[in-house]
């Protein structure tokens, strides 16, 4: 005989939001993912500049390793955000375990940033500059700069908004943050049409290239998640998923992309205005 469960005797019956139905297998596939881009990259830079391997294996390392890591990416974001077998009531307890893990991941992708910050300053110790440098401190960089700390401030904004039960101001200002997203991903992408096709500037240009490109390309991988992320928020706005005392996913992608935020100035600093320092 079947045995029948009430509300009260269930607990996803409760609708927690984001109440995780079993441990997650896709942050081990797009670590396994992230792992073989970097080493064909890795690989890649090798080939061309030392021959120790055919810069096509490489390529076919990081090509394979970058389907990996997408195809977890989105298996996350479905699991965590889109499945429609999730509820949407968040417990204490579930909201704490999700901030908490999302400040874990953080801690370890700052050590990802850390290594290529480290290979920079080893670099930088040497003559300066190794070559020709193109014009890094144009108005360019500096819109873009503005456009992801505004995008920042409405995050916080909109977020302070649903807690104050003011969904419409929310959603807008989630639309927003989305919007100052794509364009300043935009804006990279036409500051890389510059330099590469306009100045020549490119990965093989020199050690300061290899971490201009590997920072700034690591940086803008995260933005490109993140925009994904709000997207998903925004869409789970508009269909009155989120409330006052329902607002984990909203914390996690907002933690998430303080960060990225706040490595970008960190980036501007070093790489930007710290290369046009000379000593």
């Amino acid at each position: 005989m079947a045995h029948s469960t009430s509300a009260s005797d269930d607990p996803d019956a409760t609708g927690h939001d984001e109440e995780p139905h079993h441990a997650s297998r896709w942050p081990v596939v797009g670590a396994l993912g992230a792992g073989a881009l970097y080493a064909g990259v890795a690989l890649v830079v090798l080939g061309v500049s030392a021959g120790v391997a055919p810069p096509a294996v490489g390529v076919a390392i990081a090509a394979a390793g970058t389907v990996v890591l997408v195809a977890a990416i989105l298996g996350w974001v479905w699991e965590a955000y889109l499945d429609p077998s999730r509820s949407t009531v968040p417990a204490e307890r579930t909201r704490t375990l999700h901030v908490t893990t999302m400040y874990l991941f953080l801690a370890t992708d700052l050590g990802t940033f850390g290594a290529v910050f480290v290979y920079y300053v080893y670099i930088r110790v040497g003559a300066w500059p190794p070559a020709e440098l193109p014009p890094l401190l144009g108005s360019l960089v500096v819109v873009n700069t503005l456009v992801l700390l505004a995008s920042s401030v409405t995050f916080h904004l909109g977020h302070g908004a649903l807690e104050r039960g003011k969904r419409r101001r929310f959603v807008a200002l989630v639309a927003l943050t989305l919007l100052l997203g794509v364009v300043f991903l935009a804006g990279q992408a036409l500051e890389y049409y510059e330099f590469v096709v306009q100045e020549g500037f490119t990965l093989a240009s020199g050690v300061y290239a290899s971490a201009f490109f590997g920072l700034t390309g690591l940086h803008g991988l995260h933005v490109a998640l993140g925009v994904v992320l709000i997207a998903v928020v925004f869409v789970r706005a508009l269909q009155g998923h989120y409330g006052p005392e329902r607002d984990t996913s909203v914390a996690t992608v907002a933690l998430y992309w303080h960060f990225v935020d706040a490595v970008w100035i960190a980036l501007v600093l070093v790489l930007y205005v710290g290369a046009a320092v000379t000593f």
